[in-house]
């Protein structure tokens, strides 16, 4: 065990999670989930990812629980949710690949946030882009996927 963690904060934060995925299962919210890496274009899904999960019917789901706790309540919310959004930063899609491989292509709803915004590919590092720009760009995201999720969801107009 780490130096300065004790075997009960550990059970506590174990604990919680088990509330919150079972809490999540009940209320049948979509699990919400990012590309989160030491990039600036993971960094905006992540900001984007936690802007979506605060809008009703959302919540942020745990990639590392859900990849390496696989009998936790998070991890079986989002594992049987009916849906689940990822949201990917970089051109790798590491995110989208992995969770697809654990629930399926037919229950993930996947966003590109690069293909959205088109911007940084050039730079690495979080602190390049101003706060202030992460958050508006992030911000765009949001709605970017927020609107394509209200477009599928909408029933089509019949033709007249």
């Amino acid at each position: 065990m780490p130096a300065g963690k004790s075997a009960t904060a550990e059970a506590r934060i174990f604990n919680l999670g088990e509330v919150i995925g079972a809490r999540n299962m009940k209320e049948q919210a979509i699990p919400v989930m990012s590309r989160e890496g030491a990039c600036i274009r993971g960094e905006i899904a992540r900001q984007a990812a936690n802007m979506v999960a605060k809008e009703t019917g959302y919540k942020r789901s745990c990639h590392g629980e859900f990849f390496s706790l696989p009998k936790s309540a998070i991890a079986e919310w989002t594992r049987t949710a009916e849906k689940m959004l990822v949201i990917d930063g970089c051109f790798l899609n590491c995110h989208g690949r992995i969770v697809k491989n654990l629930v399926g292509e037919g229950q993930m709803l996947h966003f590109d946030a690069l293909k959205h915004y088109k911007k940084y590919s050039d730079l690495f590092d979080i602190d390049d882009v101003p706060e202030a720009e992460r958050k508006a760009v992030a911000r765009d995201v949001a709605d970017s996927v927020l609107s394509e999720l209200k477009a599928r969801t909408q029933p089509r107009q019949k033709a007249a």
